[in-house]
């Protein structure tokens, strides 16, 4: 290894070091992550800046990374069983939520209802900046990408809505437990519902039974929860790894050429978090408070451009931060991680139509914008089925409008730096669908609800 390698290795490690000194002073695991955001930066910029092209940058990174994938496979670890047991212990105590499908329903109207919101203010962002899909250059890379875009097409469009649906019910509950599936998240919350009525029905029938699978459900819930904790407490040296990898393989040349589209981009994610806290505030929440206690959160999905990844805290958040009921927390996080993300399938699929519809001789009308929300609604949703996040919805939303998918092979370059923006917005959008649906069902996260995972939290 390069003798500057391992003394970049040196600065990385004392970084690290920085960090659990300031644990062991007390600083708060908010003002950790936010340091650590910081601090990463500054690293990673330090590698381009300092080593640019050179073999110094992967050789670094290559062992900086074991900390940023170590981190993020622990969180992708907990992710099944704490969707598992915290879905299973939500409906044994069911009498604290009225209606479970309710909930459901609720949640994924909110979902629906703010990636349309979203794509219209895409629209807006995309025809104020001027964006232009023939204005964008292509070269061996953006050709290659779109060969690839091209054949996938079929497979994602062609996923029928019915077929979406029963794809949602578990076959071999294992094989989603390893999440094998893109939509095996949502599949372990249906297995968490049935064997959670089940559960239900055996403790109506036999008492001493269901004592002791309500035993049995809280002491698992409290060891999770503890797992849970154990591994957030991690996320400051993971986001400084992240961090660093992002700054330090970021394109500068492909950021400026496409600056536009980062910026018009940017700014419509701004509103749309505008929008979020306007939907929580209206329901008579404090915004500030609200976002000091997402902040985290958001931080981690903003460096790992992981919805699912990011579903541990997001439950973790909802229930102990925001006073959600469990219920609503994990039908929210998980289905926010998958349908109806306002990032990803709202905002940009609603630019790159607009992007392409006046070199398609398409008029950018009322008419236009109505059939965009609609199939953007419907792609939303969709994309559950299928994985991938804002490509995906891409290959649905454009073929759809009868344009072709080039566009989205163009903007590959800079594509990481926006989707970090994206998916923090994704998840946002998910905590607030948990508010809104706590709200208007007017469900109380009493101290009794979600016993065990307090009593885990606060005892660590």
């Amino acid at each position: 290894m390069n003798m500057l390698a391992i003394l970049n290795l040196v600065i990385f490690a004392a970084l690290l070091s920085f960090l659990f000194q300031m644990s062991n002073r007390g600083m708060s695991l908010s003002r950790r992550t936010l340091l650590s955001l910081v601090v990463g930066s500054v690293f990673g910029f330090y590698l381009q800046m300092v080593f640019g092209s050179s073999e110094v940058v992967p050789q670094t990174l290559e062992w900086t990374n074991m900390v940023a994938d170590s981190y993020v496979n622990l969180l992708r670890m907990i992710i099944m069983p704490l969707v598992l047991i915290t879905m299973l212990a939500a409906v044994m105590k069911v009498d604290e939520i009225k209606s479970l499908g309710k909930i459901g329903g609720t949640v994924v109207g909110v979902l629906i209802f703010t990636t349309m919101v979203s794509a219209l203010v895409g629209i807006m962002m995309a025809t104020l900046f001027g964006l232009n899909a023939g204005e964008l250059a292509s070269g061996a890379r953006e050709m290659a990408r779109a060969e690839v875009l091209e054949s996938r097409v079929g497979g994602v469009a062609n996923i029928s809505f019915p077929e979406l649906i029963s794809s949602f019910v578990p076959r071999n509950i294992f094989a989603d437990l390893s999440g094998s599936r893109s939509i095996s998240i949502i599949a372990v919350v249906v297995f968490g519902l049935l064997l959670g009525i089940a559960s239900l029905l055996v403790a109506e029938e036999n008492k001493e039974h269901g004592d002791r699978i309500r035993g049995f459900i809280d002491t698992t819930q409290a060891v999770v929860m503890r797992l849970v904790k154990l591994v957030i407490s991690l996320t400051p040296y993971g986001v400084l790894a992240l961090m660093a990898r992002v700054i330090a393989t970021s394109d500068g040349d492909a950021i400026v050429t496409l600056i536009g589209f980062v910026i018009a981009s940017y700014i419509a994610i701004a509103i749309m978090f505008v929008v979020h806290g306007l939907m929580i505030s209206m329901l008579g929440a404090n915004i500030k408070t609200y976002f000091q206690k997402v902040w985290p959160v958001l931080t981690f999905a903003f460096v790992t451009r992981s919805s699912a990844a990011a579903i541990p805290l997001t439950i973790r958040t909802q229930i102990e931060d925001l006073n959600i009921p469990a219920p609503i927390a994990n039908i929210a996080a998980s289905f926010g991680a998958t349908i109806g993300q306002n990032g990803c399938a709202g905002i940009y699929p609603a630019m790159l139509a607009t992007m392409v519809a006046p070199t398609m001789g398409v008029e950018i009308d009322i008419s236009f914008i109505a059939s965009l929300l609609v199939i953007i609604a419907a792609g939303s949703f969709g994309i559950a089925g299928v994985g991938g996040g804002a490509t995906n919805a891409a290959l649905v939303v454009l073929p759809a409008m009868g344009f072709p998918v080039m566009v989205a092979a163009l903007l590959i370059s800079i594509e990481p730096l926006i989707d970090m923006a994206r998916t923090a917005l994704n998840v946002n959008g998910s905590m607030t669908a948990g508010m809104v649906t706590t709200r208007f069902l007017k469900a109380d996260n009493s101290a009794e609800s979600n016993e065990a995972s307090g009593e885990a939290v606060s005892e660590s």
